[in-house]
């Protein structure tokens, strides 16, 4: 099976400006923030992108106070890439089922928000919750859907720091192809702003961004960028092998034909363009395809001062010869979602395959001339005449950590 052809038959997100493909897409689209403030212990009002979805809509009560933010997300996104494949989980075998779940962190914020409890009641002890263990563990979002949803198959989740939404994807693609599940439910979540740890650390760095209005504070390749905003959210896909996928007559949003992840191994937290440059090779060459076939390039670029210009370096390295390839960037207008920033960013361009339209990245009035890059799309979508039909999707994360995905549309 490990030549099988993988396609994305399912979809099922969360992010700060949109709970499911449609309204996310019209607000990529129609340049809708999800950035607001929010209020965070010990540092008062910061900039974030915060989800608002149902979760109840698959959780009982007593289910979300027992497991996790994270684990919420996770299971609503699962359920409703579930429901957008038209799969039938009771005519499935639970058993050929895996759960492959990018992270970029899971338990700090549990173990932030216990301690701050106990700290409280003079650190006693008995008020620490039971819960803590079972909430804590790294494989909690993809465990929290199995538990959830009644599958028996393999569960995991992949710490790949920023690069995990990519990475979850991944990991879908070759266990299909392994043979070693028959359906796959993959991408990343994020529960970080509900740690004030994340906010102090981003700001100890001077990256943390600051603006008067939120909806303008993420602003990659701007001359006036001056961090990150962080943000929560999730995005799933279901994967299939696609014999399988037609054989049941499913719709399906594209093919994964190409990936690659490497390491920078140069420093904890400055990315190296010469190896994302590199990524990105490993996997037009994994696809067979040249820089001048891909229509879009989706940007990781965090709105940090260096982070953009490394990767702007990156990009040029392998596009500059490529007059028909935009580039855009989903985080201007949800903040970094971490864990899931890769899922959700491929995400925003998909229906880029049907509509011809490419969102732009919006907050972009004055780009930093470090930045400048052919087929940038600032502030205004664009209609692409002769059509969308090969993205690359870059996403990249502390100590070294490069991914790309390249999806392409299904046609046959």
């Amino acid at each position: 099976m490990i030549d099988s052809r993988i396609v994305i038959t399912g979809l099922g997100l969360t992010s700060p400006n949109g709970n499911n493909l449609s309204e996310y897409r019209q607000s990529l689209l129609s340049g809708k923030s999800g950035i607001s403030n929010i209020e965070t212990r010990y540092m008062g009002t910061v900039h974030a992108g915060m989800c608002d979805f149902e979760a109840t809509r698959y959780q009982k009560r007593k289910e979300i106070r027992v497991g996790t933010r994270g684990g919420s997300i996770a299971i609503y996104c699962a359920r409703e890439a579930l429901a957008d494949s038209g799969l039938e989980l009771e005519k499935l075998n639970p058993a050929r089922i895996g759960v492959y779940l990018g992270i970029t962190e899971h338990g700090n914020v549990e173990t932030e928000n216990e301690i701050y409890n106990i700290s409280q009641f003079n650190y006693d002890t008995k008020f620490w919750s039971h819960h803590h263990n079972p909430r804590t563990v790294a494989n909690n979002p993809a465990g929290e859907v199995t538990v959830n949803m009644g599958i028996t198959g393999p569960h995991y989740t992949i710490g790949a720091a920023c690069a995990a939404g990519n990475a979850g994807l991944i990991q879908g693609v070759q266990m299909l192809r392994l043979g070693e599940v028959d359906q796959a439910f993959c991408g990343g979540v994020s529960e970080s702003p509900h740690t004030f740890g994340i906010f102090a650390a981003f700001k100890s760095q001077g990256a943390l961004a600051q603006n008067a209005d939120p909806a303008q504070a993420c602003r990659p390749f701007d001359h006036s960028r001056n961090g990150i905003v962080v943000s929560e959210g999730g995005c799933i896909y279901t994967l299939e092998r696609l014999e399988d996928a037609q054989k049941r007559g499913a719709k399906i949003y594209g093919e994964v034909i190409g990936y690659a992840l490497n390491s920078d191994a140069n420093d904890f937290v400055l990315p190296f363009h010469t190896r994302q440059a590199e990524c990105m090779h490993q996997a037009l060459k994994r696809a067979q395809l040249t820089a001048a076939d891909v229509d879009i390039v989706s940007t990781h670029a965090t709105a940090t001062k260096l982070g953009d210009i490394q990767e702007c370096m990156a990009v040029r390295a392998v596009f500059d010869e490529s007059p028909s390839t935009f580039v855009n960037n989903t985080k201007s207008f949800i903040g970094h979602t971490m864990g899931a920033a890769g899922a959700l960013e491929l995400a925003g361009n998909l229906p880029s395959f049907e509509d011809g339209m490419v969102h732009p990245t919006i907050n972009l009035d004055e780009i930093d001339p470090e930045c400048s890059l052919k087929g940038l799309l600032a502030n205004e979508p664009r209609e692409v005449s002769k059509g969308v039909r090969i993205i690359l999707n870059n996403s990249f994360g502390m100590l070294g950590i490069n991914s790309a995905v390249i999806i392409r549309k299904f046609t046959d």
